[in-house]
């Protein structure tokens, strides 16, 4: 090495790190790129093909999902009387009682997380019918309902002045009342 490499060398020390840093920040932005290029392939371009339907055959489909629906509504009614009787509660501050109804899940709510912890919907049971139901997820697991769900439950319902609560969906503790439930797609939570 002559007297005028050396000096260079010494006049230049930061080159050297310059270079390695360059590479880092090189073999980062070709890694990035190959991440998002195989996002995009299997999210995109490497789909498996759809299935074809002919017109009549999803018709057919529309006229069974539309025949079971009717069916399944028709099972899940709540009866008149304790329909009456939930009507009958509005006026009456002090309305507490047991009862078994069937409902479709029109809003999802946000957690109640004071106190004991509730998983918190409405469910519509008659056109001028709308219960909270208020889920205790600290002793019955978090329930997975999705908007639309048709769901039987029994609990108890308490006045409020939005038109009632459905509180005790699930078992008692202390093993000393029957308890509540909730039924969704064919699984009891208690």
């Amino acid at each position: 090495m002559n007297h005028y490499q050396k000096n260079k060398s010494r006049r230049y020390p930061f080159k050297r790190q310059l270079n390695r840093k360059l590479r880092k920040i090189v073999f980062m932005v070709v890694a990035a790129a190959i991440a998002a290029g195989s996002n995009y392939y299997y999210r995109h371009v490497n789909k498996p093909p759809a299935e074809t339907v002919t017109r009549t055959d999803q018709q057919r489909l529309d006229k069974q999902a539309t025949s079971a629906e009717a069916s399944l509504q028709s099972q899940l009614q709540t009866s008149p009387q304790t329909l009456q009787k939930i009507r009958a509660a509005k006026n009456n501050t002090q309305a507490r009682f047991w009862l078994t109804v069937n409902g479709k899940v029109i809003k999802l709510l946000k957690d109640d997380n004071r106190g004991s912890r509730h998983q918190k919907f409405l469910i519509k049971l008659a056109p001028d019918i709308t219960l909270l139901v208020a889920h205790n997820i600290d002793l019955v697991q978090r329930i997975p309902l999705k908007k639309g769900d048709q769901i039987s439950l029994r609990g108890r319902y308490e006045w409020n002045n939005r038109g009632g609560v459905m509180h005790w969906t699930h078992h008692d503790p202390k093993g000393k009342k029957q308890g509540g439930w909730i039924k969704l797609r064919g699984k009891e939570y208690r």
